[in-house]
Parts: structure tokens; sequence; C-alpha cells
């Protein structure tokens, strides 16, 4: 099998950094935040964009768990053993 074609049959690939973000979105108007997820040392991205409250608990879910994976296809982020 190629390397292009192993490359598309991951589905879930390790976060190994996170980035996060707020924006302004105008004079008077509520800020968005963003997390960008940095998958096996850079093969692939993915961005989310929560609430604050979601913002809040995601951070500590970061922090406190030992791994974390972000599934592809499902866009669905798994977190390994939380301490």
């Amino acid at each position: 099998m190629s390397e292009q074609n192993t490359e598309s049959t991951i589905k879930v690939r390790q976060v190994t950094d996170v980035h996060s973000n707020w924006s302004t979105q105008g004079d008077l108007q509520q800020g968005k935040f963003s997390y960008q997820f940095i998958l096996d040392n850079g093969a692939e991205e993915a961005m989310i964009m929560p609430t604050a409250e979601d913002g809040k608990l995601l951070r500590d879910l970061i922090h406190d768990a030992e791994t974390i994976y972000w599934d592809t296809e499902k866009g669905v982020l798994i977190f390994g053993k939380v301490k």
C-alpha cells in the first residue's frame, strides 16, 4: 500500500499539540474561542469552536488527559486516561 493510501485510511490521530485562540467579533459583541489540534506532529490539523463554557471544560480535560486522540472521520475528541 502506498504512503498516500495509508495516510487516507488513518481515521484516528493523536493530538500532539493544542493551540487556543480568542477572536473579537466586533465592538460590544461576544468573541469566539477556538482550539486548533495538531495531529501526529503536523501530519494533519483540526479546529473546533466551542462555547466559552465548553471551552473551559475542554481546557481542563486537555490538561488532565494523558493522551488525546481526534477521530478525523467523526470529528470526535477522545481522551485517554484522565488524572
